[in-house]
């Protein structure tokens, strides 16, 4: 086992040391590097126009269902509308004969405790 390691490390080693050093890729010329650019700002471009016409399809499309839901829930609306309308009614008719009911039995509270105007006079 210990000289098949050594033997793959020797063999490594050798393999490295003759190989030659690869040269680095050449730096594109200025005309690659504005073609890049321009071809990088076209695709990005298209995809602002690409979600500009999804982001409005999407749009549209909610609006026109949310009008759709308007008019299938308009009767249920008018419904709920017109219930609390008949009980705001109710409501401030109540109010409105318990306030009588009140001032009614205050002025009567108020005449049996007031004196009347022949008991007024004192006695002698």
């Amino acid at each position: 086992m210990k000289a098949t390691l050594i033997f793959a490390a020797a063999a490594a080693s050798s393999v490295l040391a003759l190989a030659t050093p690869a040269p680095a890729q050449d730096t594109p010329s200025p005309s690659v590097k504005e073609t890049l650019k321009e071809d990088a700002k076209t695709a990005g471009h298209a995809v602002a126009d690409g979600a500009k016409t999804v982001g409005h399809a999407v749009a549209d499309t909610s609006r026109q269902v949310g009008h759709e839901v308007a008019q299938k829930t308009a009767p249920a609306r008018e419904a709920v509308r017109e219930d609390s309308k008949k009980a705001g009614h109710a409501i401030a008719h109540g109010a409105k004969t318990v306030g009588e009911s009140v001032k009614n039995g205050a002025e009567k509270a108020k005449t049996a405790v007031t004196p009347k105007s022949d008991d007024s006079q004192p006695r002698n």
